[in-house]
């Protein structure tokens, strides 16, 4: 997780996931080339360490059959995620001369981010929470995993409500009141169909 995004202890969408994760942990830094924590994974005789990121040589569960799944993860696999806007993510993978190494895990992004206050670079993107959510259920598809992800994104949907009433609220201190509040067209990602986010409109 980037220390930028470490800091949302309320509203990251990472430590959203790490408190519904059993067997999961938050490992914090920028470059993690030297980070003892993750290299002591990394060098564990006993399991097999992947990254999830796309890429065109990545393990693409979406497509793959359930026996590949099986065989390609191992019986104790570790799955790294990095936490953070893309741009930081990308930096962390940048600098991580040890995760530039790691076989990488993809998926075919097949649902629409709720994450609707905020833009994403394009469809393949979505937040951690609903990128592990995905996973999961590829993995429970494929008999890999067993876990029961019916309420998983409940979280991450009730603050995307919360942070939307709040700034329609018309009683909210922090709003001007002489300016108008609405959902109004803008697009889900830099290239792609619209969806609704809050603006602000003059009267």
């Amino acid at each position: 997780m980037h220390p930028k995004e470490y800091k949302k202890e309320k509203n990251g969408t990472g430590h959203m996931t790490k408190l519904q994760l059993e067997n999961s942990e938050i490992i914090v830094g920028v470059d993690f080339t030297h980070n003892k924590r993750v290299n002591e994974i990394l060098n564990d005789e006993n399991c097999e360490s992947f990254l999830l990121y796309p890429g065109a040589d990545s393990f693409n569960l979406s497509v793959r059959e359930k026996s590949e799944t099986h065989t390609f993860l191992g019986t104790k696999p570790y799955l790294f995620i990095l936490d953070g806007t893309w741009p930081c993510a990308r930096k962390m993978l940048k600098l991580s001369k040890n995760l530039q190494q790691l076989q990488r895990v993809s998926f075919d992004n097949t649902i629409t981010s709720k994450f609707l206050i905020k833009q994403q670079p394009e469809a393949l993107c979505l937040s951690t929470i609903e990128s592990v959510f995905t996973v999961l259920n590829l993995l429970n598809a494929s008999g890999f995993e067993q876990c029961n992800t019916k309420d998983f994104l409940v979280p991450f949907e009730k603050m995307i409500s919360s942070q939307i009433d709040y700034m329609l609220d018309p009683n909210n201190q922090e709003n001007d009141s002489t300016i108008k509040r609405e959902l109004l067209p803008k697009t889900n990602y830099k290239k792609s169909p619209l969806k609704s986010v809050v603006f602000e409109v003059g009267d």
